[in-house]
């Protein structure tokens, strides 16, 4: 029977603060959409005018169009899929800047994030109705397809192509978050100042809450069934994502499956980590390296963190400890004391 736990495994701690003489109150409004396979809600503390939801909406649908493989006919990403082996296709520029950023993470991952293990994710569909393990010799055959440098980029032509017949590109990992980036960038030409952009817990904090130093988002405990947090992080114009084994899984003959899945085994990834947690200002890049470091595991993803600038991360343990890069406690205030932070 397949399990699914509520997707938006972050929540804010809206705080009442005292209101400054320079700053009119505006009641925040929120607006919330169905697309990415998430529940998108825009919350605008600032210029709540309809015309910048509809404008951030249709944006995020565009994106959706151009970048889905899953409940749609067509869209760019299926096209590069059909034509694998075949011929190079052209895109957007849109759809070839996100490729192009996916590619770079894979690179920096080494393969344990690689935009090309749509054949791997199509075969377990976890988080479908269908879910199930597959068999060993699919596994295997899905992995010789799974190789990030058998994608080919023309920046001239925009053309994208996979050299190898059979291979598809998944930006499943990566395209929430360029929608959140975009979002974030649409306010920024209307200028609002104050916003929250959550893609199915992928929270981009814009700006600086209205008559507060920062927006408080509780980081999700993820042993926890009710959506409770095990501490606070305080932040403003950064974004925060999180990926954990609760957000999408299923059981068969009694072993639970979740859905991050190691390109290089063909399995759900198998550690003592339960989700990690990245702060940073680009959501695109919290989204790609969330799922990155869980994959690489505490000692291995910490030392990639630590050596890029401007992200920080948190490791949540099967044993209730916490693991973390050397700035991320600054942002970090831990609220439930069943945890330990490991120093």
């Amino acid at each position: 029977m397949k399990h699914m736990k509520p997707f938006l495994f972050v929540f804010l701690l809206l705080l009442v603060g005292c209101q400054t003489k320079e700053e009119t109150p505006v009641e925040p409004v929120s607006q919330n959409k169905f697309l990415l396979g998430t529940i998108v809600n825009i919350t605008l503390y600032d210029n709540p005018k309809q015309e910048i939801f509809d404008e951030i909406f249709n944006a995020i649908e565009e994106i959706e169009t151009m970048m889905t493989i899953n409940n749609a006919t067509t869209s760019e990403i299926i096209e590069i899929n059909r034509q694998a082996g075949l011929e190079a296709v052209k895109v957007s520029q849109n759809t070839f800047d996100v490729i192009k950023a996916g590619l770079t993470y894979s690179e920096l991952a080494k393969g344990k994030f690689d935009i090309t293990v749509g054949p791997l994710v199509k075969l377990w569909e976890i988080g479908f109705d269908d879910a199930h393990v597959p068999e060993a010799s699919e596994i295997e055959n899905s992995l010789t397809l799974i190789n990030y440098k058998n994608v080919e980029l023309n920046e001239k032509d925009l053309t994208i192509k996979l050299t190898q017949p059979h291979m598809m590109i998944d930006l499943g990992g990566i395209a929430k978050g360029y929608a959140a980036d975009v979002t974030a960038s649409i306010l920024k030409q209307h200028g609002n100042k104050h916003a929250i952009i959550n893609l199915g817990g992928n929270v981009y904090a814009y700006g600086e809450k209205p008559n507060q130093a920062a927006w408080k988002i509780g980081v999700q405990n993820p042993f926890s069934t009710r959506g409770e947090y095990l501490g606070i992080a305080s932040v403003k114009d950064k974004t925060v994502v999180t990926s954990g084994t609760y957000e999408r899984y299923f059981e068969q003959d009694g072993v639970i499956y979740h859905h991050i899945l190691d390109p290089q085994t063909g399995y759900p990834v198998q550690n003592n980590v339960m989700s990690v947690t990245i702060i940073a200002d680009s959501s695109m890049t919290a989204d790609a390296l969330s799922t990155t470091a869980f994959a690489l595991g505490i000692e291995q993803g910490l030392n990639l963190i630590e050596s890029i600038s401007g992200v920080e991360a948190l490791y949540v343990t099967d044993e209730k400890q916490l693991y973390a890069t050397s700035g991320f406690l600054d942002y970090f205030q831990l609220t439930d004391d069943t945890f330990t932070l490991v120093q």
